[in-house]
Protein backbone atom coordinates (compact mmCIF):
# COMPACT_ATOMS: atom_id res chain seq x y z
CA UNK A 1 0.00 0.00 0.00
CA UNK A 2 1.02 3.56 -0.58
CA UNK A 3 -0.20 6.74 -0.63
CA UNK A 4 -1.03 8.40 -4.47
CA UNK A 5 -2.05 11.79 -5.19
CA UNK A 6 -4.24 12.21 -8.06
CA UNK A 7 -5.87 15.23 -10.06
CA UNK A 8 -9.30 14.43 -11.16
CA UNK A 9 -11.71 17.06 -12.52
CA UNK A 10 -9.32 19.96 -11.40
CA UNK A 11 -9.41 18.20 -7.92
CA UNK A 12 -6.57 16.63 -6.02
CA UNK A 13 -6.92 13.03 -4.15
CA UNK A 14 -4.82 11.08 -1.94
CA UNK A 15 -5.58 7.33 -2.19
CA UNK A 16 -4.06 4.47 -0.07
CA UNK A 17 -3.80 1.53 -2.51
CA UNK A 18 -1.45 -1.28 -4.08
CA UNK A 19 -0.01 0.92 -6.84
CA UNK A 20 -0.78 -1.45 -9.34
CA UNK A 21 -4.95 -0.84 -8.59
CA UNK A 22 -6.45 0.20 -11.79
CA UNK A 23 -7.23 3.41 -12.16
CA UNK A 24 -11.05 2.28 -13.18
CA UNK A 25 -11.53 1.13 -9.58
CA UNK A 26 -10.31 3.85 -7.80
CA UNK A 27 -12.38 6.39 -10.01
CA UNK A 28 -15.36 4.63 -9.03
CA UNK A 29 -14.54 2.74 -6.11
CA UNK A 30 -13.18 5.35 -3.98
CA UNK A 31 -13.98 8.53 -5.80
CA UNK A 32 -17.65 7.44 -6.33
CA UNK A 33 -17.24 8.68 -10.10
CA UNK A 34 -19.80 6.57 -12.18
CA UNK A 35 -18.70 8.09 -16.20
CA UNK A 36 -16.04 5.18 -16.74
CA UNK A 37 -17.40 2.17 -16.80
CA UNK A 38 -16.10 -1.37 -16.56
CA UNK A 39 -16.48 -3.68 -19.47
CA UNK A 40 -14.52 -5.95 -20.67
CA UNK A 41 -12.06 -5.43 -18.12
CA UNK A 42 -9.09 -6.08 -20.78
CA UNK A 43 -9.08 -2.57 -22.60
CA UNK A 44 -10.61 -3.57 -25.68
CA UNK A 45 -14.34 -1.96 -25.66
CA UNK A 46 -13.81 1.42 -23.93
CA UNK A 47 -16.12 1.61 -21.72
CA UNK A 48 -13.89 2.88 -19.15
CA UNK A 49 -12.22 5.44 -20.94
CA UNK A 50 -10.85 8.50 -19.02
CA UNK A 51 -8.60 11.56 -20.78
CA UNK A 52 -4.62 11.62 -19.26
CA UNK A 53 -2.70 14.22 -21.23
CA UNK A 54 -4.95 15.12 -24.00
CA UNK A 55 -5.50 11.14 -24.77
CA UNK A 56 -8.19 8.76 -24.61
CA UNK A 57 -6.76 5.70 -22.29
CA UNK A 58 -8.34 2.90 -20.98
CA UNK A 59 -8.56 3.09 -17.37
CA UNK A 60 -9.63 -0.63 -16.69
CA UNK A 61 -5.73 -1.85 -17.50
CA UNK A 62 -3.99 1.87 -15.99
CA UNK A 63 -2.22 1.21 -12.96
CA UNK A 64 -2.99 4.07 -10.66
CA UNK A 65 0.91 4.77 -9.91
CA UNK A 66 1.49 5.36 -13.60
CA UNK A 67 -0.98 8.24 -13.55
CA UNK A 68 -0.01 9.76 -9.99
CA UNK A 69 0.29 13.79 -10.70
CA UNK A 70 -1.40 13.57 -13.81
CA UNK A 71 -4.77 15.40 -14.77
CA UNK A 72 -7.41 12.54 -15.53
CA UNK A 73 -10.71 13.76 -16.64
CA UNK A 74 -13.67 11.51 -16.66
CA UNK A 75 -17.08 11.98 -18.05
CA UNK A 76 -18.17 14.24 -14.60
CA UNK A 77 -15.19 17.05 -15.50
CA UNK A 78 -16.18 17.28 -19.37
CA UNK A 79 -19.47 20.07 -18.63
CA UNK A 80 -18.11 23.79 -17.49
CA UNK A 81 -18.81 24.95 -13.97
CA UNK A 82 -22.03 27.24 -14.97
CA UNK A 83 -23.85 23.51 -15.82
CA UNK A 84 -23.33 24.16 -19.25
CA UNK A 85 -22.48 20.76 -21.16
CA UNK A 86 -19.29 19.93 -23.40
CA UNK A 87 -20.15 20.42 -27.18
CA UNK A 88 -19.44 16.78 -27.51
CA UNK A 89 -21.90 15.91 -25.06
CA UNK A 90 -25.00 18.29 -26.22
CA UNK A 91 -23.92 16.93 -29.87
CA UNK A 92 -24.92 13.44 -28.24
CA UNK A 93 -28.03 14.76 -27.00
CA UNK A 94 -29.18 16.58 -30.58
CA UNK A 95 -28.44 13.32 -32.50
CA UNK A 96 -30.04 11.00 -30.24
CA UNK A 97 -27.08 8.77 -30.12
CA UNK A 98 -27.51 6.23 -26.56
CA UNK A 99 -29.57 3.24 -26.63
CA UNK A 100 -28.52 1.31 -23.99
CA UNK A 101 -26.39 4.12 -22.99
CA UNK A 102 -23.29 1.71 -21.24
CA UNK A 103 -20.70 2.95 -23.72
CA UNK A 104 -21.50 6.40 -24.06
CA UNK A 105 -18.69 7.35 -21.61
CA UNK A 106 -16.52 5.92 -23.41
CA UNK A 107 -17.78 7.08 -26.77
CA UNK A 108 -17.96 10.63 -25.35
CA UNK A 109 -14.23 10.56 -23.81
CA UNK A 110 -12.91 9.24 -27.15
CA UNK A 111 -14.65 11.52 -29.09
CA UNK A 112 -13.86 14.63 -27.28
CA UNK A 113 -10.01 13.34 -27.08
CA UNK A 114 -10.57 12.78 -31.08
CA UNK A 115 -11.70 16.78 -31.51
CA UNK A 116 -8.70 18.09 -29.18
CA UNK A 117 -6.15 16.75 -31.64
CA UNK A 118 -8.33 17.14 -34.86
CA UNK A 119 -10.78 19.58 -34.70
CA UNK A 120 -12.08 18.82 -38.25
CA UNK A 121 -12.16 15.16 -38.75
CA UNK A 122 -13.35 13.83 -42.03
CA UNK A 123 -16.11 11.17 -41.74
CA UNK A 124 -12.74 8.16 -42.34
CA UNK A 125 -10.70 10.35 -39.61
CA UNK A 126 -13.53 9.83 -36.84
CA UNK A 127 -13.98 6.17 -38.18
CA UNK A 128 -10.17 6.00 -37.83
CA UNK A 129 -10.25 7.46 -33.83
CA UNK A 130 -12.98 5.69 -32.93
CA UNK A 131 -12.73 2.10 -34.05
CA UNK A 132 -11.48 0.68 -30.67
CA UNK A 133 -14.50 1.62 -28.77
CA UNK A 134 -17.36 -0.51 -29.33
CA UNK A 135 -21.29 0.17 -28.95
CA UNK A 136 -23.46 -2.99 -28.49
CA UNK A 137 -26.35 -1.24 -29.73
CA UNK A 138 -24.76 -0.26 -33.60
CA UNK A 139 -25.19 3.32 -33.36
CA UNK A 140 -22.24 4.19 -35.06
CA UNK A 141 -23.38 6.14 -37.64
CA UNK A 142 -25.01 8.45 -34.93
CA UNK A 143 -21.49 9.01 -33.44
CA UNK A 144 -19.98 10.04 -36.28
CA UNK A 145 -23.02 12.78 -37.01
CA UNK A 146 -22.33 13.88 -32.98
CA UNK A 147 -18.93 14.03 -33.79
CA UNK A 148 -19.41 16.15 -37.16
CA UNK A 149 -22.05 18.16 -34.82
CA UNK A 150 -19.22 18.57 -32.18
CA UNK A 151 -16.68 19.42 -34.75
CA UNK A 152 -19.11 22.45 -35.80
CA UNK A 153 -19.95 23.64 -32.27
CA UNK A 154 -16.82 23.55 -30.53
CA UNK A 155 -15.61 25.84 -34.35
CA UNK A 156 -18.45 28.30 -34.09
CA UNK A 157 -19.53 28.28 -30.68
CA UNK A 158 -22.97 27.07 -28.82
CA UNK A 159 -26.16 27.40 -31.69
CA UNK A 160 -29.46 25.89 -31.59
CA UNK A 161 -29.90 22.32 -32.48
CA UNK A 162 -31.58 22.50 -35.89
CA UNK A 163 -28.97 24.85 -37.29
CA UNK A 164 -26.07 22.56 -37.07
CA UNK A 165 -25.67 19.40 -39.36
CA UNK A 166 -29.20 19.62 -40.70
Amino acid sequence: MSNISLKVNGRSYTVDIDPATPLLYILRNDLGLQGPRFGCGLGQCGACTVIIKGAAVRSCITPTSTVKGSEITTLEGLAQQDGRLHPVQQAWIDEQVPQCGFCQNGQIMTAKALLDRNPDPTDAEIREGMDRTLCRCMTYYRIQAAIRRAAKLIATGPVSGKEVGA
